[in-house]
């Protein structure tokens, strides 16, 4: 097992990314902090990975916040140990607008989320891995970190830096063996993207516009992404943004 014996704290473990990672790294011998801001939702997580012979915790947090976030980290080491990879990817896609119609509290609570979010989780993290001897840090960044896409400037900013944050974490704290990557998710099938498309399914001519491969990506292939990032298998590998877009970027 890729994982074993290894404590891994994974926010947004409700539901899409976040629970395919969730059950995948629980399938590869790791103890699972499954963490959300709807606690009943991490709690089936953890009850799946539970009934599956897998051990599990659920726990509730608002990430944006530190009380929280200290709090979810602080649970994760009483009951499990110390996380050997934190996977911050807990996140919204916000308010939906221009950049001069957007609210001034949308844009900021994105910023809020999917930001300071990722900040905190590794600010109440590292200090813990450091003196636990290194880990694994998996941040959720996106391709809108690179694309522009409209009507998402607060989005496309706050994962643009993410993945500014991931190298300087990166740099910081490479020579404690704590090695920050970030993965860079296309369009995949989530209840978010399926907001994003107002409940319809994506027409062909807009996956074209989006994927190479003429299809949305899968939950489990970005979880597929973070395992490899988590393990021994990426020991070399820290600082960077790993693109998984179905080649949205090179179109």
């Amino acid at each position: 097992m890729k994982l074993a014996n290894k404590v891994a704290l994974i926010t947004g473990a409700g539901s899409g990314i976040g629970k395919a990672t969730a059950l995948l790294f629980a399938s590869e011998g790791a103890r699972i902090a499954a963490v959300d801001i709807v606690e009943d939702a991490a709690a089936e997580t953890a009850r799946e990975i539970n009934s599956g012979g897998g051990q599990a915790i659920a726990l509730g947090a608002d990430v944006s916040r530190s009380e929280d976030t200290q709090a979810m980290v602080a649970a994760t080491i009483e009951r499990l140990g110390v996380p050997d990879v934190l996977f911050n990817n807990a996140g919204i896609e916000g308010e939906s607008a221009f950049l001069a119609d957007m609210s001034e509290e949308g844009f900021d609570r994105v910023i809020a989320v999917n930001l300071r979010g990722v900040f905190l989780g590794m600010k109440h993290t590292i200090p813990h891995m450091v003196r636990h001897g290194g880990g694994s840090i998996i941040n959720t960044a996106s391709v809108a970190a690179m694309v522009a896409v409209r009507s998402a400037v607060a989005y496309c900013a706050a994962k643009a830096g993410v993945v500014a944050m991931t190298r300087v974490a990166a740099l910081e704290y490479s020579r404690y063996k704590v090695r920050v990557n970030c993965i860079c998710p296309g369009a995949i099938d989530t209840s978010m993207v399926r907001r994003l498309a107002g409940g319809h399914e994506l027409t062909p001519d807009t996956i074209r516009r989006i994927s190479q491969m003429g299809r949305i990506g899968k939950a489990e292939e970005i979880a597929q992404m973070a395992l490899f990032l988590a393990s021994d298998e990426s020991s070399f590998a820290t600082g960077a943004p790993f693109i998984v877009d179905g080649g949205w970027t090179i179109s």
